[in-house]
């Protein structure tokens, strides 16, 4: 069967279906169409915290949404949204003093590795990765990513409207707990949307807030001051355009649509986050299993691969990288529609908003302090995954191989340590904390043979 031809369906509320299977064309164009809201915020949220372009963004979403599914094909429904595992590495090289186009050459490297490791899984097997990244390790990885993103949210977002980020992060620990069903699963999508009211009222009621935007008001030594502005500003979207490709300028100054620039010490930054993409990959692949009954083992490589290409084709235009989405799994688990034939539904509607200036001007005009908000709840999420891995496998920390073996690189990744080499070189925060990571676990766990037999063998329960 050709892999464009779905079996058309129209079961009862509840029934599945499969991924080569499709509701009629209007309820599958419907479907698409929540898809997209389910990956919107989180989409376009981490591109603006990032410094990258959100249009860019959405555009990159669809094409290489549609690129996963023809590497896969059609067998693993998902939607590739902004990926976030970068996000603390991206914060560490602006901190650096590097540039977007040094961002972008950074994550595309790392896109790269994620494709080769995707495709020695898809030849090979997966077991020599589950021995080199046990769930201790890969746990404790995406822990100190997520948590080394704490200051990026108190020094940039927070103080520039604390009481709209106070009430915005409230209004989303409620939505996404509180809300039932599909209404949870976007509940970033809808934070966004109330903070951004909030901040439009604000401004009605209140007035213009004096506070910090970082690359707005700056003095002559480089350092942006407080002054008077008001919360939303829609000055960039009078006079953007309805339609045209993604263009202009990014706050520092280098075009939207860019090719990448390389440098060693930030690749290195940035190569931590390839070990979130794995973690993230792998659990999308097998919840998609469990959730239709089929056997998707085979396909774990590619959907890999395909991610990690897919970052690397955005990246060399300047795009953001990208992820299988949670959100959409969540659509899938509340609709039991599992059809490829939604995603690229959803994948021609990104393409299509991704061509709209004006729309991405709209989310460009997005208050810091809504961001503030967002951010504080979603970087606490991505660190907690790391406790989730560990509680889901697990991980004894009676044991001193997990307990010592973590300790040091956890803490000299999300504090900040640094290792000088030369005045071009130095190894700090993620990248720094990661290395110590995985080789104080392995020089231990090698030591102990009992260990080392324990995850050998945890791994082949694990596959």
């Amino acid at each position: 069967m050709s892999m464009f031809k779905w079996v058309e369906v129209d079961p009862e509320p509840g029934t599945p279906v499969l991924p080569h299977q499709r509701l009629p064309w209007g309820k599958t164009a419907g479907l698409g169409a929540q898809h997209v809201v389910a990956m919107f915020g989180a989409t376009f949220v981490f591109p603006l915290i990032m410094g990258l372009d959100a249009n860019l963004a959405i555009l990159f979403s669809g094409i290489c949404t549609i690129i996963f599914l023809l590497i896969t094909s059609n067998k693993v429904p998902s939607y590739l949204g902004t990926s976030a595992a970068f996000v603390a590495s991206v914060a560490a090289i602006r901190a650096q003093g590097g540039d977007s186009a040094e961002v972008t050459g950074a994550i595309l490297v790392g896109g790269l590795v994620l494709m080769v490791v995707g495709v020695l899984i898809h030849f090979a097997g997966a077991r020599f990765l589950h021995a080199l990244l046990p769930p201790a390790v890969t746990g404790a990885v995406v822990m100190l990513i997520g948590f080394n993103l704490a200051p990026v949210v108190a020094g940039v977002y927070w103080p520039q409207d604390q009481w709209i980020a106070l009430i915005t992060a409230t209004f989303m620990v409620f939505a996404a707990v509180v809300l039932p069903g599909f209404w949870s699963r976007i509940a970033v999508f809808l934070s966004l949307i109330f903070g951004y009211l909030l901040s439009f009222f604000s401004d009605k009621v209140f007035g213009q807030i004096n506070s910090v935007v970082s690359g707005q008001n700056v003095d002559e030594n480089g350092v942006s001051q407080a002054f008077d502005h008001d919360r939303v500003s829609w000055a960039a979207v009078k006079t953007a355009d309805w339609f045209g490709l993604p263009s202009g300028q990014l706050a520092d100054g280098v075009d939207v649509v860019h090719a990448p620039s390389f440098s060693l010490s930030f690749i290195l930054v940035v190569l931590p986050g390839v070990i979130a993409l794995i973690a993230e990959n792998t659990g999308h692949v097998k919840a998609v299993a469990e959730m239709t009954g089929e056997d998707l083992d085979p396909y774990m490589g590619r959907a890999i691969g395909a991610d990690g290409f897919a970052t690397a084709l955005a990246s060399s235009f300047g795009g953001s990288p990208t992820t299988t989405y949670a959100e959409n799994i969540g659509v899938m688990s509340a609709t039991k529609v599992y059809s490829t034939a939604a995603y690229y539904v959803a994948a021609f509607v990104a393409i299509i908003l991704g061509l709209c200036p004006k729309f991405g001007e709209v989310v460009n005009a997005t208050p810091g302090g809504v961001l503030g908000g967002i951010t504080v709840v979603l970087y606490g999420m991505i660190g907690l995954v790391g406790a989730k891995i560990w509680v889901e496998n697990r991980v004894d920390f009676g044991d001193p191989v997990n307990m010592v073996g973590l300790a040091g690189g956890i803490i000299a990744g999300v504090g900040g340590v640094s290792l000088v080499f030369t005045d071009d070189f130095t190894l700090e925060g993620i990248a720094l904390g990661t290395i110590m990571v995985i080789a104080y676990f392995h020089l231990v766990n090698r030591r102990r043979g009992s260990g080392a037999g324990q995850v050998t063998e945890a791994l082949s329960h694990k596959e």
